[in-house]
């Protein structure tokens, strides 16, 4: 049941955040992808199979919020959530370098992905898109890596877990 009720929690949570706190800073430039930033937390806590779970409820929430193609958001996150699962036994997943680089990767990818669409469909060009999916991979990495290394700190385990389970 906890489990639960955490993925419920961060689902309202990011999407609430989406529709009300952040269109502001998107309408100046600045794109926070949350959608990213959750589906790689739970995917590292979770594995693969709960990761592209919760990237495909979460994507698919995010595109009924919006209005977009359904499953532009959740076919994206999905296979994220997959991969980070996947990759996580395979990381110290404490590290800060680590998240970094999952985080940047998530949203470059995710961001990428949703731009497609975007120049699809004539709303936007490759330069506005190229710099905003710029901005967003390296604003996100660095929010997200702060908000889940302290996330971790406050109410994680203290130990590094490394690959074979062992603690250092």
């Amino acid at each position: 049941m906890r489990p639960l009720a955490g993925f419920l929690l961060l689902s309202f949570v990011v999407l609430l955040l989406r529709s009300t706190a952040l269109p502001a800073l998107a309408a100046r430039g600045v794109v926070l992808d949350v959608l990213a930033i959750a589906t790689v937390a739970w995917a590292l806590r979770h594995g693969d199979a709960w990761g592209a779970t919760f990237g495909f409820l979460l994507g698919l929430a995010a595109d009924l919020d919006t209005a977009h193609w359904l499953g532009r958001h959740a076919l994206g996150l999905s296979l994220i959530g997959y991969a980070v699962g996947r990759l996580s036994n395979t990381f110290v997943r404490d590290s800060a370098r680590t998240l970094l680089v999952l985080v940047a990767a998530a949203t470059a990818l995710h961001q990428g992905w949703a731009s497609v669409f975007d120049v699809a469909e004539g709303s936007a060009d490759l330069v506005f898109v190229a710099a905003r999916l710029t901005v967003s991979t390296l604003v996100t990495a660095v929010v997200g890596t702060v908000a889940l290394s302290l996330f971790h700190r406050l109410f994680g385990r203290r130990s590094r877990r490394h690959a074979s389970g062992t603690t250092s």
